[in-house]
């Protein structure tokens, strides 16, 4: 049985003369049907995902393709049981995924040769290619290929630096990149071919979503979960074997759940079972639990004392912290 509710992920490099206007406009319409997401628009085009019933990603899909330009945007969809976002935002931005080149580019001129999934496959199994992760460390920690190489990044911007320092293991070979839904990889493969790093540059057409769903493929030596910015946090890719290969933070069980470190400071993504969320008051370590402004001690009303009680079972003390 189909559910009620979709997802959209989708995005089009293609000229848009005034990116204010546009998203004002994009804006007024997602509003006025009740669409929920996150567009971003800039000069080189569109990229957003966004969440709704049926008829509401319906009317939407028919709004997009009805713009100059977009008549032929490619819609990646999902099931849903409800919003997979809180509200509706449409912004304008000098890039529609940050990079910051110093000398920027058009992936519709340069870019890496698309891979069908089976293609890709076929690259993963291959001893002489390499395959690169775009995406971030946290990102990765979820999921990803078999094989694949983990950069060490927390944001997407840091990797042409990432790969600069570390192009040795890249030149002379084949390599192929990957991402969430493609339009990372089509900036980020048109870089690598434009500053000649490796043999051969391909990408996986469509990203990890349309692998995730191709009949042939169905997603297969893919291990863990997709990360995905919204509401759901992850979804599912491999349906020949999954497997769970992220690890809670603080025993090292499998555990697929990730939240917040409590200390606004820090703030860094780790998985945590609820048991052990709770036990550990969300901190990260043992600074961030005893932090003043640990936002789980905020957010469960904990006293003092409460407070004092659940570090001593852990063996911390509060020192001279005190609640938020």
């Amino acid at each position: 049985m189909s559910k009620e509710y979709r997802v959209l992920l989708f995005y089009k490099y293609q000229t848009i003369e005034n990116p204010e206007q546009f998203a004002k406009e994009h804006l007024a319409f997602c509003k006025n049907i009740g669409l929920k997401g996150r567009v971003l628009v800039g000069e080189e085009g569109i990229n957003g995902t966004v969440s709704g019933t049926i008829k509401q990603t319906d009317q939407y899909m028919d709004y997009v393709h009805q713009l100059p330009g977009f008549e032929d945007v490619w819609f990646k969809i999902d099931e849903a049981d409800d919003y997979a976002h809180k509200k509706m935002f449409v912004r304008p931005r000098e890039e529609i995924v940050s990079l910051d080149l110093e000398e920027d580019l058009d992936p519709l001129e340069i870019t890496g040769d698309y891979l069908k999934p089976s293609q890709f496959r076929e690259a993963l199994l291959d001893e002489e290619t390499i395959v690169l992760d775009t995406r971030n460390d946290y990102e990765y920690d979820l999921g990803h290929f078999q094989g694949a190489i983990r950069p060490d990044i927390r944001n997407f911007r840091e990797l042409p630096q990432w790969v600069i320092d570390n192009k040795e293991q890249f030149m002379d070979k084949k390599v192929v990149v990957y991402c969430t839904g493609g339009i990372r990889c089509e900036k980020f493969s048109g870089w690598m071919v434009r500053e000649g790093i490796g043999k051969q540059v391909g990408q996986l057409e469509g990203g990890i979503d349309t692998y995730g769903k191709d009949p042939e493929v169905q997603g297969d030596l893919w291990e863990g979960q997709m990360y995905v910015f919204d509401e759901r946090i992850s979804v599912p890719i491999n349906h020949v074997n999954p497997t769970v290969i992220a690890k809670d933070h603080f025993d090292g069980q499998p555990c697929e759940r990730y939240v917040n470190c409590a200390n606004p400071e820090c703030n860094k993504q780790i998985f945590a079972s609820e048991e052990n969320e709770a036990k550990y008051l969300r901190g990260c370590s043992p600074e961030c639990r005893r932090h003043p402004r640990n936002r789980y001690v905020a957010e469960h009303h904990l006293t003092k004392g409460e407070w004092e009680q659940r570090l001593n079972k852990i063996g911390e003390s509060l020192k001279d912290s005190q609640p938020a």
